[in-house]
């Protein structure tokens, strides 16, 4: 039995057209299935705790839509069950499918979890914020800052367009990016790598943490990531300058390993920022509010995924 957990609406209705598709080929294959529709934030995760919590019998779970999506079916799993995840990409970003090479065609990848070759046991992310009051699982990357500030912004405009009946896709991603880097205010803060080390900054623009290269669509920020290796790649962006981000934002589009001044990378177990004024939380590019303060910890290797 699989169990899939659908977006219907990820990449402005992407998500349903990919669930037609594969609906379509398991009618064909005689798979048995069952389907889950998300309607609002919160139902992926809702559903992955009810497929998973208090169950000792495999399960296997198919997350359709985008990084959110799976990302969000992460948070709700019970990882005391023996739960394998499989994942059809359908999102706009789909930064997890480009960092495990998934194929851009959806019965492809209905073929590869149907008739695994191979399966990975993934790390996954935990962000802490909220005095320690709340926590959400990330697969991808979590971040605080300006690349934060597009995701809320983001899911705004997105709920516009879909109410219109347009979708701009990734230009949502460059206008926003555009709009927020001419209103970013940098802050000064400190980052706290595996609770020793501290390194002060004046100006922070954003600082992202890293399971997976890539965030906001194939923004390369850490381009060492390995999701298979209990750590974090964490990147600070600060520049005294804003003009001087242009290029930093430019090589990680194009996907430059090149260094840029202003910003740094580290690689670490857990890490926290602590900055002086609230700025925008992310989790999979979900929106998780405004805090001063954000911990992230590396669970090794405990999503098993079907790669």
């Amino acid at each position: 039995m699989y169990h899939f957990i659908v977006n219907p609406n990820a990449s402005g209705g992407r998500g349903m057209r990919v669930w037609q598709k594969v609906e379509k080929d398991l009618r064909r294959r005689g798979v048995e299935y069952k389907v889950r529709l998300t309607e609002k934030s919160g139902d992926a995760a809702r559903f992955a705790l009810e497929l998973t919590e208090g169950r000792k019998e495999p399960q296997t779970i198919v997350a359709i839509g985008g990084d959110g999506t799976v990302g969000e079916v992460t948070d709700g799993l019970a990882i005391s069950c023996p739960v394998t995840l499989g994942y059809i990409p359908a999102g706009s970003g789909n930064d997890l499918a480009r960092s495990l090479r998934f194929s851009k065609k959806p019965l492809d990848n209905l073929k590869r979890i149907l008739s695994p070759a191979a399966d990975k046991r993934l790390d996954y992310g935990v962000a802490t914020y909220g005095n320690g009051s709340e926590h959400r699982r990330f697969l991808v990357s979590a971040g605080i800052g300006m690349d934060a500030a597009v995701c809320e912004n983001i899911a705004d405009v997105r709920e516009k367009q879909r109410e219109k009946g347009v979708f701009l896709g990734k230009w949502n991603y460059l206008v926003l990016g555009i709009k927020q880097l001419i209103l970013a205010r940098p802050v000064r803060g400190t980052l706290i790598l595996d609770g020793t080390k501290k390194v002060e900054f004046n100006h922070i623009y954003f600082v992202s943490f890293h399971i997976h290269p890539y965030e906001g669509g194939g923004f390369l920020f850490a381009p060492g990531a390995d999701p298979c290796d209990g750590k974090l790649n964490v990147r600070v962006v600060h520049q005294d300058k804003k003009l001087r981000l242009v290029p930093i934002l430019l090589g990680a589009l194009l996907g430059s390993r090149k260094k840029f001044s202003g910003a740094r990378l580290y690689t670490c177990r857990e890490a926290e920022i602590r900055l002086e004024r609230e700025m925008p939380a992310h989790c999979d590019g979900e929106s998780c509010g405004k805090w001063q303060d954000l911990h992230i910890r590396c669970i090794s290797g405990r999503v098993r995924t079907i790669v």
